[in-house]
């Protein structure tokens, strides 16, 4: 290339040029901030790779972010690259660059004290729910200020620079010179595209290394386009056939009261010893509720004293885990029983109606099955998968305002959600049926806001305060309830939906998904601890089988009262990680990546590689997930046909 034209390349490339400086300039400070931020858990070694594997997916972006200016320098017209027009072109896009890269810093820095990690499939959900999500920032953080703030800093930072931004007079590219850009932009950013991923370039074992080395405007794009994951196509799967993988899904089912129906299914009776109890049934999911967090699991600030009593006065699980880290993933494992699979959760999928459910188990035997929600139940799909799974939906539409004592964008506070359950349950008291109602909290979220007056921490100043109102409302709910009628004839599950936070050091820390369940009913359930591993979606089961219900079952998860000991596991996961606990190893199956088995430490937040590979436990591992994404991709998670019991005692019990 001839020095004539390098120079003439760049001169008009000045606006580029500027974008560019600026662009690495703000994602070296906020990872610089982050890495400030976290480095009690980081070495010196893992910040330098994170930086390094930053130039990486900086310049990758960079390179998409390029393609909108090389077009217009493209096709613009030299006459019109020399006008006023321009440079007003120009300077606004320099403005517009600035503040855009300012407030995607500034969302990153809320972003990572939320959840831990750079943007990912959450932030893609929060690009859908405008309304709740605008709505907590403004709730929750200064907004005014902060985009006053970030208006005055744009305009002094393009002030301080505007020489960057300034374009050469009386310059403009040739077509060749146009043309060796374009294409030599388009090329790069096509290779970035087929190089590059949310799970490339994984530099660090150390999880938050990896995170802060990676380019957030990159990882929410790469996780809209990767919102639901196909298992066959991007996971280890065992060579089987749908008959084979659900004869060797199978012996993994089975348990001593259950016998199977069909040979090319996993539909199966579950026939329990004794009448069954037509006892009613309160689920009550929490909010973000992580085991650490109540006094039972060492939390010395007193913030759970209702849900440590009732938890004494209870069947209380010590080692249950959560599948996930969103809530609609806890409505998964507390609705169908199954592992989760990569992508969204099940509620949140198209065409998840019709599918086999405790709604539907319930609602089988006369029950009136309800969805009680204290926000808008359009939020998350949760409106559309209950309804269309033998839920009836009741939400905040069925409170008017003299019912509320505080709201936030999430919903009415937790002790008003109750108000309007219970007056569901007396309801159905009083038409003679038996009911179910699954409760879904919304107070322990940010901003942490409630009725004064509840507790003695005051209301929105933070994560603590909300946990104890949120305890206090439990405790006010179980209190108001013994008072009904049928108080004794109702059994309550308090679970909670997933842990207040995920992040760790290691991708699956199981700590972060490690959390309380009980079951209370004092004139039915004896008081008994637990401590055997557990997974979330072993809870419906055990709750049918406490009640001794015989049904025709397609759950994944097991009666625990009922396990062969040495048979427990777990099952954790993001939207990409699948986790399979089971003998203290975690089995993790990612996008793209040979199988990763580690031993978990004693607190559950780091784990070192497994010295020896358990083949076996690879197996069960990609049984589990291969098969359940398989049941649902097929339709074979919606509910069957009714199929006859084959032995005696099953026939009498039907």
């Amino acid at each position: 290339m001839s020095r004539s034209f390098a120079t003439s390349a760049l001169r008009p490339l000045h606006p580029l040029l500027g974008l560019a400086t600026f662009f690495l300039a703000v994602n070296l400070l906020v990872r610089g901030a982050l890495s400030i931020w976290m480095w009690q858990q980081l070495s010196f070694l893992e910040i330098v790779l994170a930086l390094l594997m930053g130039v990486a997916f900086d310049l990758a972006t960079l390179a998409f972010f390029a393609l909108p200016w090389l077009l217009y320098l493209s096709v613009a017209p030299y006459r019109f690259q020399q006008g006023r027009w321009h440079r007003v072109a120009v300077r606004a896009l320099a403005l517009f660059s600035i503040g855009l890269l300012l407030f995607v810093a500034l969302a990153e820095v809320v972003f990572w004290e939320e959840f831990g990690v750079r943007f990912n499939f959450i932030a893609v959900d929060y690009l859908v729910y405008t309304h709740e999500v605008i709505g907590n920032i403004e709730q929750s953080y200064p907004i005014g200020w902060m985009l006053l703030g970030l208006a005055l800093l744009t305009y002094g930072l393009y002030r301080l620079t505007r020489r960057l931004w300034t374009p050469e007079p009386n310059v403009a590219l040739g077509w060749r010179a146009r043309l060796a850009l374009l294409g030599s932009t388009l090329a790069l950013t096509l290779l970035n595209a087929m190089i590059l991923s949310g799970q490339s370039l994984q530099l660090s074992s150390n999880s938050y290394a990896d995170q802060i080395g990676r380019n957030g405007i990159y990882q929410f794009f790469a996780a809209f386009r990767n919102a639901e994951l196909d298992y066959a196509k991007f996971y280890p799967q065992l060579p089987l056939s749908s008959e084979q993988l659900v004869a060797h899904l199978k012996p993994l089912l089975a348990n001593d009261d259950s016998e199977f129906a069909q040979s090319d299914s996993i539909v199966r009776w579950v026939v329990p010893e004794g009448e069954a109890k037509p006892w009613n049934v309160v689920m009550i999911s929490v909010e973000s509720l992580s085991a650490d967090l109540m006094t039972e699991f060492g939390n010395t600030k007193g913030i759970t004293p209702n849900l440590d009593r009732l938890a004494k006065e209870g069947l209380f699980f010590s080692d249950l885990y959560a599948t996930g880290n969103r809530t609609v993933r806890g409505l998964e494992a507390l609705s169908l029983a199954v592992p989760p699979t990569p992508g969204e959760s099940i509620v949140k999928r198209p065409e998840n109606g019709g599918l086999f459910t405790l709604g539907h188990v319930l609602k089988e035997r006369g029950y009136r099955s309800m969805f009680v929600y204290g926000g808008y139940s359009y939020f998350d799909n949760m409106k559309e998968f209950f309804a269309g799974n033998d839920y009836q939906v009741i939400d905040r539409l069925a409170l008017n305002n003299t019912e509320i004592d505080h709201e936030t964008i999430w919903g009415v506070a937790d002790e008003n959600l109750f108000s309007l359950a219970l007056r569901n349950m007396e309801q159905s008291y009083a038409s003679r049926q038996p009911f179910f109602a699954h409760i879904m909290t919304v107070s322990n979220h940010r901003p942490y806001s409630y009725p004064e007056g509840r507790v003695d921490i005051p209301s929105g100043t933070g994560r603590d305060g909300a946990v104890k109102y949120t305890d206090w409302a439990i405790g006010d709910f179980i209190e108001r309830a013994r008072a009904r009628p049928w108080f004794d004839q109702t059994v309550f599950l308090i679970v909670a939906d997933h842990c207040a936070s995920s992040a760790g050091k290691v991708d699956l820390p199981i700590a972060r998904y490690h959390i309380p369940a009980l079951i209370y009913a004092p004139k039915l359930v004896a008081p008994q601890r637990f401590e055997r591993l557990a997974s979330q979606i072993d809870l419906v089961p055990t709750l049918l089988g406490l009640m001794n219900v015989p049904y025709q079952s397609q759950f994944f998860g097991q009666d625990l009262l009922r396990l062969a000991p040495g048979r427990e596991r777990a099952f954790i996961a993001t939207y990409q990680s699948l986790g399979y606990l089971r003998d203290g190893v975690l089995t993790v199956l990612a996008p793209n990546q040979p199988i990763v088995q580690q031993r978990p430490s004693a607190d559950g937040s780091t784990a070192e590689p497994l010295a020896v590979p358990r083949e076996d436990l690879k197996t069960e591992a990609m049984l589990y997930f291969q098969g359940a994404s398989s049941l649902y991709r097929s339709g074979q998670m919606r509910i069957a046909a009714r199929v006859p019991p084959r032995s005696d005692k099953a026939l009498a019990q039907e």
